[in-house]
C-alpha cells in the first residue's frame, strides 16, 4: 500500500518551495529518482512526493541545482 505524502513533517523528502525552480522547467529530481515518487504539482508548479517509498539514495538531493531538496533519513537507517 502506498502512503500519500501530504504533510511535510511526515515525508522523507522535504522540498524548500522558495528555492524550487520546477515552475521554470527544472525536472532534475524527477529524472534522477529511481522510484518515481517525485511529481510536479500542477496547482503550484513545484515538486512534491506522490507517495512515500523513498530509498534514501540521495540523487535528488545531490543533483538539485538550487539545493531545494532535503532527504530526511530516519535515525535507524543512518
Amino acid at each position: 500500500m502506498n502512503v500519500i505524502a501530504r504533510d511535510a513533517t511526515a515525508a522523507s523528502i522535504v522540498v524548500d518551495y522558495d528555492k524550487c525552480i520546477a515552475e521554470k522547467g527544472c525536472r532534475i529530481c524527477i529524472d534522477v529518482c529511481p522510484t518515481d515518487i517525485l511529481v510536479l504539482d500542477e496547482s503550484d508548479g513545484k515538486i512534491r512526493m506522490a507517495y512515500d517509498e523513498c530509498w534514501y539514495c540521495l540523487p535528488c538531493e545531490h543533483d538539485c541545482p538550487t539545493k531545494a531538496i532535503r532527504v530526511d533519513i530516519p535515525y535507524l537507517l543512518r
